[in-house]
């Protein structure tokens, strides 16, 4: 199934050179991939994977790894940010 993965702030260094430019990369993930499965291969820091959408609704860390994805989903991701 194909799925959008969205990197955003200083998590887009860790896509593909020529995905940084739109902060996403559209990927084929077997059927049933949970966000964790589809976030490993990319080395995250978990720290850093502070807010994770799926379809703009938050899914919780412990969450993660039990949270199926499906065709069409768009999986995205921020880091902590500071702000004053």
């Amino acid at each position: 199934m194909r799925i959008t993965l969205k990197l955003y702030a200083t998590l887009a260094d860790y896509l593909p050179p020529e995905a940084r430019g739109e902060n996403l990369v559209r990927l084929e993930v077997a059927d049933g991939a949970t966000v964790d499965s589809v976030v490993a291969p990319y080395h995250l820091p978990p720290k850093l994977t502070h807010l994770v959408l799926v379809n703009g609704l938050f899914v919780p860390r412990e969450e993660r790894g039990s949270r199926e994805l499906r065709e069409g989903d768009v999986l995205a991701i921020w880091p902590p940010i500071a702000g004053g």
